[in-house]
């Protein structure tokens, strides 16, 4: 749901003639070489329509199976539930996804948290390379991830505490911010998604 063009767009631009499909239909997905899983709104609309559509099954079937990408809410639905909504995930990922807690001092901070950040690669991974630690990436969220495993923190960034922005897993990597809106970084990012091979 939400920002899809915007995703295909970006991956079209780094993926050398391939072909770069939107589907909502189970059996295409299945049939792709590899799966990048925006969403963008509220978790319990994009859960409910992973349900309704059929795509639940296919999604957790690419998640398993093929080099699987996650944006944004996304990367939320990988987790077991989310406070937005009191929203159970897809429990791929143990954790859960909580809402930005301000306190007095920082209540000058917005939420959500939106625009530019510094993202500190905490793990070695094939999908940062070539890219700086501490690159900047677009952000547009009111929730992140807290994964159980730490280990499956691939970076963190703080606003104004550090929060899990990467996680990955096995065939899995996924991006609390917005790659397909991250310029260089993030085509960076993509293409190297298009050639990793877990």
């Amino acid at each position: 749901m939400g920002n899809l063009r915007s995703v295909q767009r970006a991956l079209a631009y780094v993926a050398e003639n391939a072909e770069v499909e939107i589907s909502s239909d189970p059996e295409r997905v299945r049939r792709a070489d590899r799966v990048v899983f925006p969403g963008q709104g509220a978790m319990p609309d994009c859960m409910r329509y992973l349900r309704d559509t059929g795509l639940e099954e296919a999604v957790r079937d690419a998640a398993a199976n093929k080099p699987f990408f996650g944006v944004c809410v996304g990367m939320q639905m990988l987790f077991e539930s989310s406070q937005e909504g009191n929203t159970p995930g897809l429990g791929i990922l143990k954790g859960q996804v909580v809402r930005f807690q301000m306190s007095a001092a920082q209540r000058a901070l917005k939420v959500p948290h939106m625009g530019w950040n510094q993202v500190r690669q905490t793990l070695k991974h094939a999908l940062w390379s070539g890219i700086a630690d501490a690159a900047r990436f677009y952000f547009v969220h009111s929730f992140y991830a807290q994964p159980a495993n730490a280990a499956q923190a691939a970076a963190t960034t703080d606003y104004p505490n550090p929060f899990t922005s990467a996680v990955m897993h096995d065939n899995i990597f996924a991006t609390q911010f917005h790659p397909e809106k991250s310029q260089a970084a993030g085509l960076a990012l993509y293409k190297n998604f298009l050639n990793w091979n877990p």
